[in-house]
């Protein structure tokens, strides 16, 4: 005991509590060290966090802390000691592993319910159907989108059924662009078959041969479609209608391509003649049309009358600049073209070859032994052909031709009307030994 200096004596702070001696350091156990000298009721149990609580680790078998070195039983703890709590975790992993096996069970149900589908059958019809639809297979569609359409249309029961059957099929890949015949309700099968046959297009296919006129055209048209012919000539009354250029003034001859036309099952008089009058204009900006008719001092209609007069004139295609350049000469020389094509078409005759006195005699505009320079517009629809011909005219003096052989097309050219009579000779000769039917 020690004094403050005011006699009276100063409280003692209870021993603190002494650490045991390691194992064997030969001092021997300790007394327990005393209760506090606090008042019971000064006493307040310290709060633990369950987060701040880390309980010791303990190794099997040696029966004491490893963290602080002593045997539980060498110390004796007055002070209450709070209860220690049974840890919560144990629930959390349980609940996770229920959930996660529920989720497994889920997931197998699943996946076993896609396995199923995926290799069951797909819905298909019995076939082999009802009614008339007709479908169309337009550029770049593929097999699941023709089924797709298909379905919209009640075709096929199933996209994945026509996909199959078309699967199964390697003339699918090879489907054509088109319409086609099929049935409400057909198995997909079936309907693979129709569509990878080319003969089961439904098609018209329309042909405007070279040269071909407004009489022609029509007669194609009504023959080869069900298109009526009431409706195509008033479709070629309305020049907007059919996308008639200006520069045409209204008048389709010549303007309208030759070539082959399909008409499918959703096409009009007017559509039909649009694609014959944009194809002209399509190869005439092919050919620099304009250019290179200004470049010969014409006009490019001037240069497609020119060039359907070469259509009747001509027969082989190395005689073309010839007679191109014939005709040219003859303008240039303001002389009468004197096509028997021109008169043929004035008096509304097929023939190219032989007319007579009172043909050439006939009052159109069109009739060039009559009237001099070209006629008012094309007597037909020139090809590329002949239009090329007519834009390249062969170099030479040539005023006259004739043909020399109706079956060959052989034709003879002179700069004299003397030489031009001499092949005129070689006409009648040989009209006289084949006795063909070209001749009268």
């Amino acid at each position: 005991m020690s004094s403050s200096g005011t006699g009276e004596p100063t409280p003692q702070r209870p021993p603190a509590p002494q650490r045991p001696p390691a194992p064997g350091d030969g001092s021997g156990p300790r007394p327990a060290a005393p209760k506090p000298a606090y008042p019971e009721s000064a006493y307040t149990e310290p709060e633990y966090t369950e987060p701040e609580y880390t309980e010791p680790e303990y190794t099997e078998g040696l029966g004491h802390h490893e963290d602080l070195g002593y045997h539980d039983e060498h110390v004796e703890h007055d002070d209450p000691v709070p209860p220690r709590r049974r840890r919560r975790g144990c629930l959390l992993p349980a609940l996770v592993l229920l959930t996660l096996l529920a989720a497994l069970v889920a997931g197998g149900y699943y996946g076993y319910g896609k396995l199923k589908d995926r290799f069951a059958d797909a819905p298909d019809y019995p076939g082999p159907g009802t009614g008339r639809v007709i479908f169309e297979v337009s550029q770049g569609d593929t097999v699941a989108e023709m089924g797709r359409n298909l379905r919209k249309l009640g075709v096929v029961k199933s996209v994945d059924a026509f996909i199959e059957a078309g699967n199964a099929d390697s003339k699918s890949a090879g489907i054509q662009v088109g319409f086609y015949q099929l049935k409400k309700k057909m198995r997909a099968q079936d309907a693979v078959a129709v569509l990878v046959d080319p003969d089961n297009l439904i098609q018209s296919a329309v042909r405007i041969p070279e040269g071909g006129r407004i009489d022609d055209v029509i007669a194609s048209i009504t023959k080869n479609s069900d298109l009526k012919k009431q409706d195509v000539v008033a479709a070629l009354k309305d020049p907007a209608a059919i996308g008639l250029p200006a520069a045409a003034k209204g008048n389709p001859e010549g303007w309208l391509f030759p070539a082959t036309y399909t008409v499918p099952p959703n096409l009009d008089a007017a559509g039909l003649l649009t694609q014959m009058v944009a194809k002209t204009l399509e190869v005439q900006q092919s050919l620099d049309l304009e250019a290179r008719a200004k470049k010969l001092g014409y006009t490019p209609e001037q240069v497609m009358t020119m060039a359907s007069i070469l259509e009747y004139e001509g027969s082989r295609a190395e005689d073309l600049p010839k007679i191109a350049r014939v005709f040219y000469n003859r303008l240039d020389k303001e002389m009468l073209l004197q096509s028997d094509a021109t008169v043929a078409y004035a008096n509304r005759l097929s023939g190219t070859v032989w007319t007579t006195d009172a043909q050439r005699n006939n009052s159109s505009p069109y009739n060039t032994y009559k009237f001099a320079g070209l006629p008012p517009g094309p007597i037909g629809s020139p090809g590329e052909r002949a239009l090329e011909a007519a834009l390249s005219p062969a170099e030479g003096d040539w005023l006259y031709f004739v043909p020399i052989n109706l079956r060959t097309g052989e034709t003879a050219f002179a700069a004299t009307l003397t030489e031009h009579n001499r092949n005129v000779e070689k006409l009648k000769a040989w009209c006289r030994k084949t006795q063909s039917d070209n001749c009268n």
